[in-house]
């Protein structure tokens, strides 16, 4: 008898503690579900767009490892007459160095060994490194004076994604996903790729919800199996019984979601049947046998290959014409400290043909106009040497104070180069574009004042932006 009154008050006090412990273990277990199932269409917060919308989605092409500025987009040519000599202190001001080179007893000049030439209308001026890029400078609008607050990778890197440099903060295309909603039903809002190997790690976390609801995480796209985990059947288990099982899930989970009021439960709801619809929309999406032959052309012969650069930018905008809201590629491999004129080369190989190719392809399609393209890394590098240079060899350190990206399409105006660093590269001289400030004119574009989208959260109401950031009108359309 004890025992079963002990059983008893155990049980209402479960089910009634709607705020207390038990909704606590029920959301534990429910975060744990939703990390590995991918969430579906979702309506966006009451409002947004509360702006002119130019944008209605973003393809992100992030440069993991940091390319530098000046062997790609920020010509320095009087630097080749100061090859090998000291960076002057002057132009150094005391600055933070990172461990890697700080100890150094020498910052010996370290000019780029490619050759710039101007292109376009506009005349701007590009790499050889980068001649297909250097065919659609008229639509790109090249940024030289981005600087960040972070020195080292991982905070770099999810300073960029989140606005704060310590993990667990929303991501950019969880704070879309949330503020907007997902244009899909059947496919997610927000799309995560990877290609490259080595260099820095990658958490799911840089696509992560952070304090917002686990339906606005991103889904990261595989390279090998199953594009998303979970999407195929179990041996033995068909469609029908599938459907058969979902349903009845559907109705414990709403029993559930009945007695406790947890939010977290229909999420789950959501995100079961959205994985259900991908079992086809996905394969429909990721199977490229229907893009014509000139495609692959534009975007060279790796595009046909899954895991590459290439195939995952043409995915991309395959993803573009379905409506994903947020589409973001993490290409590793430009963190070149040493043996960089090597190491660099073979990244513009790698990525160089396949960017250019989607703002052509996107054009083309009349998609340009309403998709925002960023490109770029998490910082630049130093204009010193890091290591032993010589006459065909260098390596170049992490450098936060300036460094090259650019935009392109979705109310930005295209054809102009914004700012300028100094004769070394190494400090802004006019123009400074923050982080914040890319996160707020990217949103501006989205059709969001970037001061108004906010999430409350342990008492303090959060946006991307934290309590910075100015949206850079010259940069518009």
């Amino acid at each position: 008898m004890l025992n079963e009154l002990q059983n008893q008050t155990r049980r209402a006090f479960l089910n009634g503690a709607g705020s207390g412990f038990g909704a606590v273990a029920l959301a534990s277990l429910l975060a744990r579900d939703s990390a590995a199932a991918p969430q579906g269409n979702a309506p966006g917060v009451s409002g947004f767009p509360n702006l002119p919308v130019k944008a209605k989605r973003v393809i992100y092409l992030l440069q993991s490892g940091a390319p530098s500025q000046m062997d790609l987009f920020d010509e320095k040519p009087h630097l080749k007459d100061l090859r090998g000599t000291e960076l002057p202190d002057s132009i150094r001001q005391g600055q933070r160095l990172t461990g890697m080179t700080a100890k150094q007893d020498s910052f010996p000049i370290a000019p780029s060994m490619f050759r710039f030439a101007r292109h376009g209308e506009s005349g701007t001026s590009v790499s050889e490194l980068l001649p297909h890029t250097a065919k659609v400078v008229d639509d790109l609008c090249l940024i030289r004076t981005m600087h960040t607050e972070a020195i080292n990778h991982d905070p770099a890197i999810t300073f960029f994604q989140s606005g704060f440099q310590l993990a667990g903060r929303p991501s950019i295309g969880a704070w879309l996903s949330y503020g907007l909603g997902s244009d899909n039903d059947d496919l997610p809002g927000f799309v995560a790729m990877i290609s490259g190997s080595g260099g820095q790690p990658l958490y799911d976390r840089l696509w992560g919800s952070g304090f917002l609801p686990s339906k606005y995480q991103g889904v990261k796209f595989r390279s090998v199996g199953d594009p998303v985990l979970y999407l195929s059947n179990p041996g033995g288990v068909d469609a029908a019984t599938r459907r058969q099982m979902l349903d009845d899930l559907s109705q414990l989970n709403r029993l559930k979601f009945d007695q406790s009021g947890d939010p977290e439960i229909n999420t789950r709801i959501a995100q079961y049947e959205m994985a259900y619809r991908m079992q086809t929309s996905v394969p429909e999406l990721t199977d490229l046998s229907d893009e014509p032959d000139h495609i692959f052309e534009l975007y060279g012969e790796e595009a046909r290959t899954p895991g590459t650069y290439a195939y995952n930018v043409l995915l991309a905008r395959r993803m573009a014409e379905r409506g994903v809201r947020f589409v973001q590629l993490f290409h590793r491999g430009w963190d070149q400290h040493t043996n960089l004129p090597k190491g660099i080369r073979t990244q513009c190989q790698a990525t160089d043909q396949a960017s250019a190719a989607l703002i052509q392809d996107l054009k083309q399609r009349g998609l340009l106009d309403d998709t925002l393209v960023i490109w770029g890394g998490e910082f630049g590098r130093t204009v010193y040497c890091q290591g032993t240079l010589t006459k065909d060899d260098y390596g170049r350190d992490h450098h936060p104070r300036c460094f090259s990206l650019w935009l392109a399409g979705g109310g930005i105006k295209g054809g102009q180069t914004y700012g300028s660093t100094d004769d070394y590269s190494y400090n802004i001289v006019d123009k400074p574009v923050h982080v914040h400030d890319l996160h707020a004119t990217m949103l501006h574009c989205l059709g969001i004042d970037h001061t108004k989208l906010t999430f409350k959260f342990q008492g303090r109401h959060y946006r991307l932006t934290d309590v910075h950031g100015n949206v850079v009108e010259d940069l518009l359309a």
